[in-house]
């Protein structure tokens, strides 16, 4: 008989619904897990039989189902799971009653679309391929839009506090202040800091898709995905072979 396959431990603490993996990995190197009581070395891999706890307390795999949400995140509101760091955070602002985390990161003065789960697996795999995948925004800023303005953001441009080329991506003026832009990456504070290599400043910015999800809710709100949704946002990371559960809990309104 052979014996079952090894697991990295921040592989099983996604599977399990615990955290992402790269939260995972973070709690391994501040020393917060241990697998049979000894603290491991970041890619240790864990056996079926043996005990892993974070913060001493063992974690079990009991997961049946998963829950995904799409929320309409309202500005000040940070995208943050450490909630004794940051008052204003997403998961004690959505009081969830089961443990979830969102899945990539809206910053603080930005509204709209954020996906939130228990599934750190499929966490792993949409941020894995985020660089290939549309989200789409809503932005205004502070002085007229011109055509260069457009080119220009649509063209790429060199940020050199990141040291980056942004892709192109599809940009189109909606009204004198106000233009939509597609991404097909996610750097930090990206809109904003390629509006101000143009000299102009965001005064606004809305989510409102991502890939296949799109904004639908109010300010605040958020729902579970359906099961179209998901099946076609399975399609889109390729490689899940997870099938959807759904959950019972109601909608917040």
């Amino acid at each position: 008989m052979s014996e079952a396959p090894l697991k990295r431990i921040n592989k099983f603490l996604s599977e399990v619904g615990y955290c992402s993996r790269r939260e995972a990995d973070k709690l391994i190197d501040a020393g917060r897990v241990t697998i049979n009581g000894i603290i491991p070395e970041m890619g240790t891999k864990i056996a079926p039989n043996d005990v892993v706890a974070v913060d001493g307390k063992e974690i079990k795999n009991t997961k049946t189902s998963f829950v995904y949400l799409a929320f309409n995140k309202p500005v000040g509101i940070v995208c943050t799971t450490d909630t004794s760091v940051e008052k204003d955070n997403i998961i004690d602002f959505i009081n969830y009653p089961k443990r979830i985390f969102p899945i990539g990161r809206l910053d603080k003065p930005s509204e709209g679309l954020i996906l939130l789960t228990d599934d750190g697996d499929i966490v792993n795999k949409i941020l894995r391929a985020s660089n290939n995948h549309e989200k789409e925004y809503i932005v205004t800023v502070d002085k007229p839009i011109s055509q260069t303005f457009v080119e220009r953001m649509a063209g790429g441009i060199y940020l050199e506090d990141l040291g980056k080329r942004t892709k192109k991506c599809k940009v189109e003026k909606l009204s004198t202040y106000k233009f939509k832009i597609i991404l097909t990456q996610g750097l930090n504070r990206q809109i904003r800091r390629m509006a101000e290599y143009l000299n102009y400043e965001v005064q606004t910015l809305k989510r409102v898709r991502i890939m296949n999800i799109k904004l639908d809710m109010p300010i605040g709100a958020y729902r579970e995905l359906s099961k179209d949704e998901f099946i076609e946002l399975n399609k889109l990371i390729s490689n899940s072979t997870k099938e959807y559960i759904a959950s019972t809990t109601k909608r917040k309104e």
